[in-house]
């Protein structure tokens, strides 16, 4: 990624960006007149944490220390004229709700990635200081299987040691590796320092062509 990439994508992401709409269902879904980009990790994972050092703005997503606060598809517009679509997905995981809600949850994400042609890449959000869990790699089968381009991104990591950061990455990418789907190279950010915040951006852009 060089630096005129990250230049074009820091100007895009410094413009109007403003959320759409929530969906709670596919019937809900807006027009698929933009290419999106989804967010999915665990939950608690800092999906809107990291969605907002992204947009460079406190409120865009909403955050929540309670586990399973996301419930439903958010959409975000980044540009004018529009340019793509943030996704933000609910958490996968230790969610704090009945099991009947958590797979109503799991049917809409499964059925998004599976028939959303719009959608041209998920970043799909690992904690850093634990790494790939069996939930991760549910949904990367899951990736797999729909032929949906994704990319994983280390969240928190300025929680852990450089040297732990670096085993974790290699870890990681080389489970990549091993997944038809993924893109082979790892992103380590952390919404609060900024680490990796601008080539995430620009990875956003990349994906949409």
């Amino acid at each position: 990624m060089d630096d005129e990439q990250i230049e074009v994508a820091r100007k895009l992401f410094a413009g109007p960006i403003a959320f759409l709409k929530s969906a709670p269902g596919l019937q809900h879904l807006p027009d698929a007149t933009a290419p999106e980009v989804a967010f999915a990790g665990r939950s608690n994972v800092g999906k809107s944490s990291l969605l907002n050092a992204l947009a460079n703005r406190n409120g865009l997503a909403r955050t929540s220390n309670t586990p399973g606060r996301t419930q439903e598809l958010n959409f975000f517009d980044v540009g004018a004229p529009l340019r793509l679509r943030l996704v933000d997905m609910p958490g996968y995981g230790f969610a704090k709700a009945p099991p009947a809600v958590v797979r109503q949850w799991r049917f809409l994400v499964n059925d998004y990635l599976r028939g959303r042609q719009a959608l041209k890449r998920a970043l799909v959000l690992v904690d850093a200081r634990h790494g790939l869990k069996d939930v991760d790699r549910e949904i990367m089968a899951m990736l797999d299987k729909a032929a949906v381009s994704y990319r994983l991104v280390l969240t928190k990591a300025d929680k852990v040691k450089a040297t732990e950061l670096a085993t974790v990455t290699e870890q990681t990418a080389a489970e990549a590796r091993k997944h038809a789907a993924a893109h082979p190279e790892i992103i380590a950010t952390s919404s609060e320092g900024g680490l990796g915040i601008p080539e995430l951006r620009a990875a956003v852009l990349d994906a949409i062509g």
